[in-house]
């Protein structure tokens, strides 16, 4: 149960991670998630990209809007808790 606080998700303190890499020679994937999750596979975020700069550019900008969030008590939602998959 580390970072986890009843009914209310991750720790509002957790440190996060942008990782970008490239992944076939015109695409990159830059995704933002818990730096001590050692399972990325359910990041906070995440975007794929035609250059390394855009990929950069865009996971700063949801790093930075992802801090204000925390910083105002909010708590960001894992990609399999934001996009439900339909049945």
């Amino acid at each position: 149960m580390r970072n986890r606080v009843p009914r209310r998700g991750v720790v509002p303190h957790m440190k996060l991670k942008v990782r970008v890499v490239q992944y076939r020679h015109d695409r990159w994937y830059a995704d933002i998630d818990d730096a001590e999750d050692r399972q990325p596979d359910d990041p906070f975020w995440y975007a794929v990209c035609a250059t390394q700069a855009e990929a950069i550019a865009l996971a700063c900008a949801e790093l930075a809007t992802l801090d204000r969030r925390i910083a105002d008590g909010l708590v960001p939602a894992r990609i399999s808790q934001s996009h439900p998959v339909a049945a």
